[in-house]
């Protein structure tokens, strides 16, 4: 079966599609979600562009909560209302909380053991490395942005400024830069 056009775009076709869909997204996320979950949506699914996606993603960053939670809440509510969102939030938790309810029972017998201490260390770089190229795949998308491709990575440079080497909070920066950018955007779009 062949994947539809790029510019064609689908949908979920019931509350089981979007529950299961959901299931197969979170099974896969292994050490982060995020690069699983733009190749699913945008890429093999069509739900939506890179563009949402890049939008979505970043009012799900904003929002209390795990963002992909925040992310398939909004998909399932956008598609079916509150009965999607539920769908689509028991897709993502159901499977995988019994895996890691499992995994769990196991890592209490072997915790100590050095190869299961290298390994999840081993894991951290992988998880490091799928950010990276999620970032890279999505950085495309910044150029259709309305702030223009400058601003968005200046903004993107503040920020790891800030997080990764002064250490600040990130609810601040988030607080701080999200709302220099909402107020530049909005001047920007505005007529």
């Amino acid at each position: 079966m062949q994947n539809p056009p790029a510019t064609q775009r689908t949908q979920p076709q019931s509350l089981t599609d979007l529950f299961v869909s959901f299931t197969v997204l979170a099974l896969q996320g292994f050490g982060g979600v995020l690069a699983v979950a733009q190749r699913e949506l945008v890429e093999h699914k069509r739900w939506m562009t890179n563009e949402e996606f890049v939008e979505e993603w970043a009012v799900a960053q904003i929002m209390p909560g795990p963002n992909i939670i925040n992310l398939c809440i909004m998909i399932g509510g956008r598609y079916f209302g509150l009965r999607g969102a539920l769908a689509a939030l028991a897709g993502m938790l159901l499977v995988p909380m019994l895996i890691v309810l499992l995994l769990a029972l196991a890592y209490a017998q072997f915790a100590t053991h050095p190869g299961v201490i290298g390994a999840l260390r081993g894991m951290g770089a992988v998880a490091a490395g799928l950010i990276v190229a999620t970032g890279l795949k999505l950085f495309p998308a910044l150029k259709k942005n309305a702030l223009g491709l400058a601003a968005c990575i200046g903004f993107g440079v503040l920020c790891f400024v800030a997080v990764a080497l002064l250490r600040w909070p990130l609810a601040y920066v988030l607080l701080g830069l999200g709302s220099i950018a909402c107020v530049m955007t909005y001047r920007r779009l505005a007529p």
